[in-house]
């Protein structure tokens, strides 16, 4: 007697069931090939960008018509590496001006300062720009805060228009740091630094305050404080009403600057646009971060909100910790 097999309905189950496993499998790889494609894909994205291949927002190639004013941003501290460089503000400032439809510049400032370097950079970039476009006029505009490295940008330009409550001046110049010696010697932790040149350790907060090497950088600050104080008497000129206080590093209200002419008056962005250029249209001039910049920027300040987090939960344990015993 032959085996006659399964019956016919049992291998059409069978053969369907192996069919939907097949069909299942040639999904997965299809699925699988698409997410390596897109994964590929976004890493291009973001190399790209880090190299300015992509994402670069290029002011050159805005297409501007009719008269307008133009507008640069200067917002946050001014380094090297952030947002108010002297590089993408000098950028934007150069575009502006030589943009042939730009009937004037206002520099819209909210800075507490920054790198004098970078300030006196942009101070005399100003300058030559007003020198070689005479007949557009450049403005400050300040909105909540323009101290510090903040007001040195602003003296480069013909007239700062603030708001009765903005903070303006701080004209002056420091340097901090901390001494760790007492505490070192409370918890028994012994220095050591090892250096080839006596003055290599300057301002080393784990040594002693060396008077020499005080003394040393304390006529380095007064050398940079009187170049902002030039600056400064430069770009406002016969406006300024000097006080004994003025270059002491206080800092005042918009009201109470416009007194002392370390501004000209009062303004916003599109009052100065509409009634002292005449050009209500505003066109903004000021560079973008490219693609990477923003993203690397996103994270990196999430990740440094993140590790604060955690350093001060570890802190307030070990605190209780330290109570509990």
């Amino acid at each position: 007697m032959t085996d006659a097999g399964p019956p016919a309905w049992e291998r059409a189950v069978l053969e369907k069931v192996a069919l939907k496993a097949l069909d299942e499998q040639r999904r997965a790889r299809q699925w699988g090939a698409l997410f390596k494609l897109l994964w590929f894909i976004l890493a291009f994205l973001i190399i790209a960008a880090w190299l300015g291949w992509v994402g670069r927002a290029d002011n050159d190639s805005i297409a501007t018509t009719g008269k307008h004013t133009a507008l640069v941003e200067l917002e946050g501290v001014i380094a090297p590496d952030g947002r108010a460089s002297a590089d993408k503000i000098i950028k934007g400032l150069d575009r502006a001006f030589r943009d042939s439809n730009t009937q004037g510049v206002v520099l819209r400032i909210n800075s507490p300062g920054g790198s004098p370097v970078q300030a006196g950079y942009i101070n005399d970039e100003m300058k030559r720009l007003r020198a070689k476009y005479p007949g557009t006029p450049l403005y400050v505009v300040v909105e909540d805060l323009c101290a510090s490295g903040g007001y040195y940008v602003a003296a480069g330009a013909d007239r700062i228009y603030v708001d009765k409550a903005s903070l303006v001046g701080s004209i002056g110049v420091i340097i901090s740091s901390f001494g760790f010696t007492g505490a070192m010697d409370k918890l028994g932790i012994e220095r050591r630094a090892y250096t080839a040149g006596e003055n290599k350790d300057l301002l080393d907060p784990f040594a002693p305050e060396n008077p020499a090497q005080k003394a040393h950088v304390q006529k380095m600050l007064d050398e940079i404080h009187q170049q902002f104080i030039k600056v400064v008497r430069e770009g406002r000129g016969k406006r300024l009403k000097e006080t004994p206080e003025m270059f002491s590093g206080l800092i005042w209200t918009g009201e109470r600057s416009v007194e002392l002419g370390l501004a000209d008056g009062f303004g916003s962005l599109d009052s100065v646009a509409r009634d002292v250029i005449k050009a209500e249209k505003v066109v903004d001039f000021t560079p973008k971060e490219n693609v990477f910049e923003q993203l690397s920027g996103r994270l990196g300040a999430s990740f440094g909100a993140a590790f604060a987090e955690s350093a001060a939960r570890a802190a307030v344990n070990s605190l209780g910790a330290s109570a509990t015993r």
